[in-house]
């Protein structure tokens, strides 16, 4: 009698594994990392959902679209969280994605106003580097020095197709040449952020591609003061970065139900100290002792999400064609 209440034990929690709903969500590596929002949103939204969380980690941000895009109505992701607005109107013409219909007061500059995609950070793209370090203000005096600076790849990186974005908008028609001028002291080009960043840290270049946020992690996180971002004449691209619902998710409700929790105190008091970046929507203790330090840029560039593949093709075969030379 004993091993048959055992084996109904084990078939009643059996039972009720399988009962328990999955939410998938492909987002980028350092996301899901052990020191990434990942693990603390996953305990968070499954204390309120009943469900099992389940975060895959994808590579960058531009690769969790080219992924998608490849897996097309196969994907078993219920939601694409790490997008940003540089590829938001790609994403859309995949026609993988459904609408929402969470609304929030969000703390970016510009107002906000997409049916497919939801907020859960912004950011601002910079060089950081050693605060005892004299770097150049401007994309031109850069290319003239002989720094070493690390960058990512911006077709499979999203920093690095901010990068992209940076010098274009900037720059327009004369971005050749500043790409031209910025070839020798690109160390390397990795294809994420989190290769770059480390080749940075362990002093293998003198500037990397990263946010005006960067160096609070390591003031806040390491008590390290000695990390800072370079603040540019030409003004600093930004970064919104995004959620959205793949349209054949088998759990449309949960993937609504995790949407609306993005823009929830309970998962935006997460982003500042483990992801690094500003919160879509302000917590309400506000953001971190240490954030007040930060660079602020006098001027923010962002080219509007239906306005950026145009600009994309071209801008990328300029950096191409600089790089290869």
């Amino acid at each position: 009698m004993k091993y048959l209440s055992i084996a109904a034990g084990l078939f009643a929690a059996t039972s009720a594994v399988a009962d328990t709903p999955v939410l998938t969500i492909y987002t980028y590596d350092s996301f899901v990392s052990d020191w990434g929002p990942g693990p603390a949103v996953e305990k968070a939204f499954e204390e309120t959902c009943g469900c099992d969380l389940k975060f895959v980690g994808a590579g960058d941000g531009a690769a969790l679209l080219a992924r998608v895009k490849l897996e097309g109505a196969r994907t078993e992701a219920d939601i694409v969280l790490g997008l940003d607005t540089n590829l938001t109107a790609a994403a859309r013409e995949t026609g993988l994605f459904a609408d929402h219909s969470v609304t929030a007061e969000y703390a970016f500059p510009m107002g906000w106003n997409d049916a497919q995609f939801v907020p859960f950070d912004w950011g601002v793209f910079a060089f950081v580097k050693n605060a005892d370090l004299d770097a150049p203000t401007n994309f031109r005096d850069l290319g003239a020095s002989d720094l070493k600076i690390v960058i990512q790849d911006p077709r499979s990186s999203t920093p690095g197709l901010g990068l992209l974005m940076w010098v274009k908008t900037a720059y327009g028609d004369e971005a050749p040449a500043i790409w031209e001028g910025l070839a020798d002291n690109i160390v390397t080009v990795t294809k994420g952020w989190s290769e770059s960043y480390g080749m940075f840290i362990e002093g293998e270049a003198d500037m990397v591609l990263s946010y005006t946020t960067s160096p609070a992690y390591h003031l806040i996180a390491e008590e390290d003061a000695s990390k800072d971002a370079v603040k540019f004449d030409e003004g600093h691209y930004m970064q919104i970065e995004v959620a959205g619902k793949l349209a054949n998710t088998d759990q449309p409700e949960l993937a609504d139900q995790f949407l609306a929790f993005m823009v929830s105190d309970a998962f935006q008091s997460i982003i500042p100290t483990t992801n690094w970046m500003y919160p879509a929507v302000t917590p309400a203790e506000g953001l971190p002792k240490g954030f007040e330090t930060l660079v602020v840029p006098d001027k923010g560039l962002l080219v509007a999400s239906d306005k950026v593949q145009d600009i994309r093709e071209e801008a990328l075969a300029e950096w191409l064609s600089a790089l290869t030379q």
